[in-house]
């Protein structure tokens, strides 16, 4: 991100605060206004279609404040810096991962710094997705297991653990699996299987990793083998070392 075009989005319910921050943001090098927007359902719907880079985003808005933009957002979200009147929800912004905070009136100098502190911490997209998921478990007070990150192509999206079927290995590659799509996993299996102990997550053979609350069926193959279908169709069959988990659905 270093040295290029920031694709920038405003977004704040009041026409004369957009308009200031627009004027301002053209005096600052590097800055490409691309869209702006009055309410958090508006600003949600330009950040899944424009994809800015960086969106100055209003905390007290209609139809969803700026946390609620934030939560909504599933795929890498941009970089954020807040822009407000009221200095009490600092803390929670950067809870959410914001990269900077700003209190109306914005001075130039405070509104470059924030422009250079994004740029300063536009790393590696994988990271920044890393990044987004733990500061929003924290902020949920879930530590870790809430969300998980999966790439698709060139984007990271952040998936809901609950909608997760199972992680796949097919050789290098883990896949996530979810009812209708599969991602790239960014952990192995080994990785996955320590991380979500404790969770409705399951190993039951070295290449699968699977959630006990999406097993649609199971069928007995022998004493001690068995055939699991997931809700996604996905059948699986547990290894003799694994069929004590199958007898824990079963006594559960």
């Amino acid at each position: 991100m270093q040295g290029s075009v920031l694709r920038t989005l405003v977004v704040d319910d009041e026409p004369i605060a957009r308009h200031i921050l627009r004027e301002e943001l053209a005096e600052v090098p590097g800055i490409q206004v691309i869209g702006d927007a009055d309410n958090g359902r508006t600003a949600t719907e330009l950040i899944g279609s424009l994809r800015p880079d960086l969106v100055f985003l209003d905390v007290q808005m209609p139809a969803g404040d700026g946390f609620e933009v934030v939560r909504r957002l599933s795929a890498l979200p941009p970089a954020i810096v807040f822009v407000t009147a009221y200095d009490q929800h600092a803390l929670r912004a950067f809870e959410v991962g914001a990269a900077d905070y700003l209190l109306k009136p914005i001075r130039q100098d405070r509104l470059r710094a924030a422009v250079e502190r994004v740029r300063a911490a536009g790393a590696h997209g994988l990271e920044r997705a890393e990044s987004l998921a733990k500061t929003v478990d924290a902020a949920t007070g879930l530590a870790g297991r809430r969300r998980i990150v999966g790439k698709k192509g060139e984007e990271y999206f952040l998936l809901d653990l609950e909608d997760v079927v199972a992680f796949r290995a097919e050789g290098e590659l883990v896949w996530i699996l979810t009812t209708q799509k599969r991602f790239l996993a960014t952990q192995t299996l080994q990785q996955l299987t320590a991380r979500l102990e404790g969770t409705a997550f399951r190993r039951i053979h070295r290449g699968a990793l699977i959630n006990l609350d999406h097993i649609r069926k199971l069928s007995s193959l022998s004493s001690q083998r068995w055939l699991v279908t997931m809700t996604n169709e996905l059948e699986l069959i547990v290894s003799k070392r694994q069929a004590h988990t199958i007898r824990e659905v079963l006594h559960a």
